[in-house]
């Protein structure tokens, strides 16, 4: 089975995070499979938008599969690390993107919609940088991302507390667009991509440009990505990080020491 399935609708790329048994967790096939596609969808004229979702009905993304890192094994896409999480948070496209939050969004995938230009979700998704309280912090730009979106003292109560949010809240805070029942979240998602297929192409791709600070196809956040990469190759290494780790899948409470 694909871990990412791509269907194009007229002008609308659809790219669906595919692992539900996984609850759609990235690993490096997930994430070499969505950077192909948003590479396919940046250089064809035909597609104007792309709407990214997730397979099933439980969760949108429930982030990094640790499985997988805790094999050893890489989550990134071979050869294009320089993507990110999910192939998607570090590889910007001139063409707009929608998440459609079909169930939860905790860590990476609260990150993945941070990096998408609007989002639609289901009533029952939540949305969280949970990190913290496995020893760790948001590092796919979550922890930088929160903060530029969302008022700055309701961010950082969410990045220091681990507390996730409803999809209400959500949308009062201005994070996603459009809450909508469970059923019609990719339906919202796809009408939203037709009014914006609908308009002139060129202009829309230059007014995302502008409004992001694109340049090249890049985003000026260099800075906060070289921080977050020494912060985390730190934090990575340290015994409360391990703790986290076991306590999580020992379904226990962590005891930190701080070192």
């Amino acid at each position: 089975m694909s871990a990412v399935l791509v269907e194009q609708r007229e002008h609308v790329l659809v790219i669906v995070l595919n692992r539900p048994q996984a609850m759609n967790s990235v690993d490096t096939e997930l994430s070499t499979g969505v950077g192909e596609a948003l590479e396919r969808a940046d250089a064809d004229p035909e597609i104007r938008v792309v709407v990214l979702t997730g397979a099933g009905e439980r969760a949108f993304c429930a982030g990094a599969d640790l499985k997988a890192l805790s094999r050893g094994e890489s989550i990134l896409a071979a050869g294009h690390e320089d993507w990110g999480l999910a192939g998607y948070v570090r590889h910007p496209i001139s063409k707009p993107t929608i998440a459609a939050v079909n169930g939860f969004a905790l860590g990476g995938g609260t990150e993945l919609v941070l990096a998408s230009d609007l989002a639609v979700a289901a009533e029952t998704a939540t949305f969280g940088l949970p990190e913290v309280a496995r020893g760790l912090f948001a590092a796919a730009g979550g922890a930088f991302r929160l903060p530029e979106q969302l008022p700055r003292k309701v961010a950082m109560e969410m990045i220091l507390t681990g507390e996730p949010i409803t999809a209400a809240r959500a949308l009062e805070l201005g994070l996603i667009n459009r809450v909508v029942p469970a059923a019609e979240v990719l339906d919202a998602a796809l009408a939203l991509a037709g009014r914006i297929a609908g308009n002139a192409p060129l202009a829309v791709q230059a007014s995302k440009r502008v409004a992001l600070g694109m340049i090249d196809g890049k985003l000026a956040d260099d800075a906060a990505w070289d921080q977050t990469n020494r912060e985390i190759m730190a934090v990575a290494m340290t015994e409360d990080m391990r703790e986290g780790a076991i306590a999580f899948a020992q379904k226990r409470k962590p005891k930190w020491q701080a070192r």
